[in-house]
């Protein structure tokens, strides 16, 4: 891999979070070292990262253990959040709440950046196929395309076919990217000596 390339990373952060219940039964991932391992030797431009906020009236206990989760995740350097909402109904509890607001976000961000020209190669984390376009005009802008994905080879099929690259994310490929493991020093937040809007990358770790 070429540590020149530009690389930003988009990660739908409840697609992530059901990815990895429905997968591999457990949620305590490190976004930081996750996010390591996808980018491998290049060079890192910024992470964003999308969730909606549960409610806190309607479900505390999940609130608050949300809450304790994003706050590992704003420790990551180079990291924005981005946050929508969760709308919940009249039928409420017996009908889920779905997510306002959030794949907007990503592909304004996505597209935003890719105009711009501020990345070579976008990694979506995602499997939903409406993202599908946004990928396609990445590609067409003149940048490079990859998704990271779940389950076997025939989910996700029309992300798969318009990406120039899949991350097959598995068990194997997340060995040392849990909570538990001893952070990398790539993603220790620290003062750096450049800023990140210049185009500096985080130091590699020995």
């Amino acid at each position: 891999m070429d540590r020149l390339e530009r690389v930003m990373i988009f990660i739908d952060g409840s697609n992530l979070y059901h990815s990895l219940k429905d997968n591999l039964h457990r949620t305590d991932i490190d976004i930081g070292l996750f996010c390591q391992k996808m980018l491998e030797k290049r060079r890192l431009i910024r992470i964003y990262y999308y969730n909606a906020i549960v409610g806190l009236k309607q479900e505390p206990e999940r609130y608050r253990s949300q809450q304790q989760f994003f706050n590992s995740v704003q420790q990551v350097p180079y990291l924005e959040m981005r946050l929508g909402r969760l709308v919940y109904t009249n039928m409420w509890p017996s009908s889920p709440p779905y997510e306002k607001g959030i794949d907007i976000m990503l592909t304004t961000d996505l597209l935003t950046h890719s105009f711009k020209q501020n990345y070579d190669i976008a990694i979506l984390v995602a499997g939903d196929s409406d993202y599908v376009g946004a990928i396609q005009q990445v590609k067409n802008n003149g940048q490079n395309a990859e998704v990271a994905l779940f389950g076997r080879q025939n989910t996700s099929r029309p992300l798969r076919e318009v990406a120039d690259r899949i991350i097959e994310i598995d068990g194997r490929f997340l060995r040392g990217c849990w909570k538990a493991n001893e952070p990398s020093r790539l993603f220790r937040r620290q003062k750096q000596p450049h800023s990140p809007q210049s185009g500096t990358s985080l130091p590699l770790a020995p």
